[in-house]
This record gives structure tokens, sequence and C-alpha cells, in this order.
């Protein structure tokens, strides 16, 4: 088959990644396309669904090839260990991305050190975690802000628990919050050291509310039930109405920690081909 890897609108941290890529097509016997056509390639590869600044070029390419019904492999940031494994999902990110088989044993959630905690309990607020609105995650919703508005509006419907809410770091809103009685800001912090990784603690959190980023698996592998969209990877575990904030579900998640840990892959695994291999059948 052949392929075209969009680099040039990656981030700034995707060479790497890109690379990686590269490689495991030449060592699977693929040709790469250096044409500027999403029309000469089978498979279009691009970085991320955010459609914006350097990236926002690829929206045109995922648009063409959606409708086209061609095939799209989206390299992207990672949640398991940020700036270490990288998601490769087909036609998408997150749950809206085919990733490859399912049922699978434990062994790969071991190897990654992804340890369930039990189901809390307790907790002194509900957290909710904003989102970036200029990705594709974000398709068909409302503008983060009434978003927001809304489900502090339906949270306290059915609780007087405090709210916290917590913006995307690079999708930072305006402080409408301040109009609620028992709401508060937890600002994100940018970690020393690091790309682009920010603090997020959910050791005090009695439950965390966010439509289909980061947040929502890593709140169901710290043991805070979680409220999700279904694009959201946690779907499987996740609460589907905040009617149930009083008494959240806690399922079972060691099948879903199991096939998680399929989503993302360090750079070595993707050099050698191991997300191309899972995906190939579905090309």
């Amino acid at each position: 088959m052949k392929f075209k890897l969009w680099k040039e609108y990656g981030a700034m941290n995707s060479k790497p990644v890109f690379e990686a890529f590269e490689h495991s097509l030449v060592r699977a016997g693929h040709t790469i396309n250096s044409n500027d056509s999403v029309n000469d390639a089978d498979v279009n590869v691009i970085w991320s669904v955010l459609f914006n600044g350097r990236m926002s070029p690829n929206k045109h390419i995922w648009n063409s090839c959606r409708k086209k019904n061609k095939p799209v492999i989206v390299l992207e940031v990672g949640g398991i260990k940020r700036g270490t494994t990288w998601k490769v999902g087909l036609n998408g990110i997150n749950r809206d991305a085919e990733f490859g088989s399912n049922n699978m044993d434990s062994s790969r959630a071991s190897e990654q050190g992804l340890l369930l905690k039990p189901w809390k309990s307790d907790g002194q607020f509900i957290l909710i975690c904003g989102q970036h609105e200029k990705s594709l995650q974000w398709e068909n919703m409302p503008r983060m802000s009434k978003w927001l508005m809304s489900i502090i509006d339906e949270i306290q419907s059915y609780t007087d628990l405090p709210i916290i809410f917590r913006s995307h770091p690079r999708c930072r809103l305006e402080y409408i919050e301040t109009q609620y009685k028992n709401v508060y800001r937890d600002d994100p912090r940018h970690i020393d050291g690091t790309y682009d990784d920010y603090n997020l603690n959910f050791n005090k959190a009695y439950a965390v509310v966010n439509w289909s980023s980061n947040p929502g698996p890593q709140a169901a592998i710290a043991g805070v039930p979680v409220f999700t969209g279904p694009s959201s990877l946690a779907w499987p575990v996740a609460n589907k109405s905040l009617s149930q904030i009083n008494n959240p579900i806690k399922p079972d998640r060691q099948q879903w920690l199991n096939d998680y840990a399929w989503t993302e892959f360090t750079i070595e695994e993707i050099a050698s081909g191991l997300p191309l291999n899972r995906l190939t059948k579905h090309l």
C-alpha cells in the first residue's frame, strides 16, 4: 500500500513519532508517497485531530479522506505515559478510532505499570475537566462555556457537593463559574522538565466529569467514578447520566484496562510495527 505522511502539519513533538511510523512502513514493504495529494495514497497519516495552529491543514486532509471513505491513521499524544507512549488509531482518536483487537489479556497492562486503584466511595468535590474546542473530539458540541454552565446546572440539581472546573491547558475559559455558588477553578500547571505535561490530581475528587479526553481514563484507573460521553475511552466503565451522581456505578475494570493498554505505544514499539500490524487488517 501507498502511505502519505503529513509530517509538516505535525506538532513540535511529532517528529520522532512520524519517523518511527515511517520506519515501520518501510520495514513492512509499504511505499511512502511524496506527492502532496490525499488521492495519491491509499492511506494518509496525520498528527492529531486538533485542527489548530500548525495542525490546521489537517482538517482539509481529514475531511477529504473521510468524504471518500479513505482511511486515515491518526498519531497523537498519549495519556498512559505522556511523552513516552503515543496513540496510533485508525479513522479517529479515543473511542472513535480503531486500535485493533480487543479482549486482550493483562500482560501489556502489567508491563506498562497500569494498576487499578480500588473504587473510591468518598471525596470532597466533583471535578469537571474541559477540552479544546477546536479538536474534532468536540465536534457537534456547544461552546465550552455553554457546556460547562449546563453541566454545573445539572450537577447542582442533584447534589450540594462543591464543583471544581479545570480548563484545558490550551483552551482556557473566562471565569464564568464565578456566577455560581460553590463552584471553583483549578488552573492547570505545567510540570517542569516536560514538553506539555500538566499536573492532575484525583486524590480528593468524588467524581470526574469529562466528555472524551484523557482525564476520563486516568480517573477510572485512579478509582474515581467517571461521567463521560460515548467517544471517551472510559465509556465502557463510565456513568452515562449525571442523575447517578449520588450513587455512581463502579463496574469491574480489568478487561477494559487490558484493552486500553493497547491504544498507546512507545517510539520503539511503533518503529517495530506493533501498532501497524494491529491495524493492517482494517485498512
